[in-house]
């Protein structure tokens, strides 16, 4: 069975460490425990992960933040992945730093990156992992805080928010959705 995992972000130094690109330091962290490196690829980088029989390619849009739908639609489509078995990671200011959602479907949440996604696929019916960045910004601050980088703290919290978000997602390919939703589904206390 395949799957896709695609982690929001976006591309170059200059976002390296930022809150938007939670999507992307998830699958770095994965690709890296699993000794395997990305490889340039049309839309994105892309790593194929085998796990108990399941075929895991991990996706990083090069599109940008905003136009992650093309690089996910190509991939779903080029793959033929079904929509069940697409996993979208990305960064959420509506939740505490530290909260790790998942949802079989639901709305983008003002996200710009999930709305492409739903716009692009025509349905926002598959599931996703929201990573809790915090709301800590005042009025017009919003793009500044989410393009801004994790504080030392925040960055000392991200292995173990990147390995619970992966057991989460292997916890998904065996298990099914509903039991990895229960594992998620809570706060990682710092």
């Amino acid at each position: 069975m395949n799957y896709l995992v695609a982690g929001l972000g976006n591309i170059g130094a200059e976002y390296e460490n930022t809150r938007h690109n939670m999507g992307f330091m998830v699958l770095d962290a994965w690709a890296k425990a699993s000794n395997i490196v990305f490889s340039s690829d049309r839309y994105g980088s892309t790593a194929d992960i085998q796990f108990k029989g399941r075929r895991i390619t991990l996706l990083k849009p090069s599109t940008y933040m905003n136009l992650s739908g093309k690089a996910v639609r190509y991939w779903v489509n080029e793959l033929k992945i079904p929509l069940e078995n697409l996993i979208v990671i990305s960064d959420d200011l509506n939740l505490p730093f530290g909260t790790i959602r998942m949802r079989k479907s639901g709305s983008p949440g003002g996200h710009n990156g999930l709305a492409n996604i739903s716009e692009l696929l025509g349905t926002d019916d598959y599931p996703r992992i929201r990573l809790g960045i915090g709301n800590d910004f005042g009025r017009g601050g919003q793009i500044d805080y989410v393009l801004g980088t994790l504080s030392d703290k925040e960055l000392s919290a991200m292995p173990q928010i990147c390995s619970r978000t992966i057991e989460g997602i292997k916890n998904m390919t065996t298990i099914g959705i509903d039991r990895a939703m229960n594992y998620l589904n809570t706060r990682i206390r710092q």
